[in-house]
């Protein structure tokens, strides 16, 4: 079989990233892209509006490598970003990864190698790993970072957007993605699997994503999560749960103040067997000492607290100002 031969035959597929204000972390990620095994045929990276140096440094790799193309959407959303790069992409399958991500070089292959392996599968999900380099992202990680689940082929994160493979067709059947900010990609992914198209899983296609650094960090991130998971209408993820919890608890914060502070036992206890159950899901294998570690159980429920305050201020937020906090 001649090279050419062996070419037609290979999986084309285009790379597609929405991206604001990313001058910072988009190097890397276009480098981690251009060192894939099974190299992308294009890297298209969608611009939503953009205040600092992002689109002058696509701009700069582009001249350097061919296959990068800039596409200005203006004031764009993650949603409408990915829309318009799979609308532009000239090949069949579309890729998709976010800036502020670590791709490893064999992340394109094996998502590639789980299309190819079964000609029903027409989407592909990779798995995703926390990037933890201090103590607070370890315990951030444990926090709030799904726990691995057992797919075909192995345990593994996910399914989430910014590590898949997918024929454009199926974007296409399925309307796209939500024109938002947060839970776009949620919903997007469970559109595909309710569709019926065959879909593949890929432990071993791996991106690294990077957890807030620090508690203030993480209250901010979770604000604004919150406040456009509200104004997309999915309350009933993660705002309902919460709510249930404090509303639960309230009585005994009640006979506190009124009766005595020793009623204060009950949402402590609830607390740790919410941090213990947290942990226990996570553990990996690892004994029930490493659950118990109270300096473990500390962090990690300071960091659960702070998610529920910003869960209600963000909640707050889109209730009150709508979206004219946007």
């Amino acid at each position: 079989m001649s090279a050419g031969e062996v070419d037609a035959q290979r999986l084309r597929v285009s790379v597609v990233t929405p991206v604001r204000d990313e001058e910072r972390t988009l190097r890397a990620l276009v480098e981690s892209l251009q060192s894939q095994t099974h190299a992308p045929d294009e890297i298209i990276i969608v611009d939503g509006g953009s205040e600092d140096g992002t689109r002058d440094l696509v701009r700069r790799l582009a001249r350097d490598d061919a296959r990068i193309r800039l596409v200005e959407a203006g004031e764009a959303t993650p949603g409408r970003g990915r829309n318009v790069g799979t609308e532009a992409a000239r090949c069949e399958w579309v890729a998709y990864v976010d800036a502020g991500i670590r791709v490893e070089p064999t992340w394109l292959e094996r998502l590639v190698r789980e299309a190819e392996r079964d000609p029903k599968v027409e989407a592909v999900f990779g798995n995703y790993e926390p990037i933890t380099r201090t103590r607070f992202e370890r315990w951030a990680a444990l926090a709030y970072i799904t726990p691995k689940v057992e797919r075909a082929g192995g345990p593994m994160r996910g399914p989430v957007v910014p590590s898949s493979l997918m024929r454009r067709e199926v974007w296409r059947a399925v309307g796209g993605f939500p024109d938002l900010r947060a839970a776009e990609d949620m919903i997007f992914v469970e559109r595909v699997l309710r569709s019926g198209r065959g879909v593949g899983w890929a432990p071993g296609a791996t991106v690294w994503w990077h957890v807030q650094p620090t508690l203030r960090a993480t209250f901010r991130r979770f604000t604004l999560y919150s406040r456009h998971n509200v104004w997309a209408g999915r309350q009933h993820d993660w705002h309902h749960g919460v709510a249930r919890q404090y509303l639960l608890l309230s009585p005994f914060v009640a006979l506190a103040a009124a009766h005595g502070a020793w009623w204060l036992v009950v949402p402590a206890l609830w607390t740790l067997a919410r941090v213990v159950k947290t942990l226990w899901a996570r553990r990996e294998g690892r004994g029930l000492a490493w659950v118990l570690n109270p300096v473990r159980v500390v962090g990690v429920g300071a960091i659960l607290l702070t998610i529920d305050a910003a869960t209600f201020l963000g909640w707050a937020q889109a209730t009150v100002l709508r979206r004219w906090y946007r």
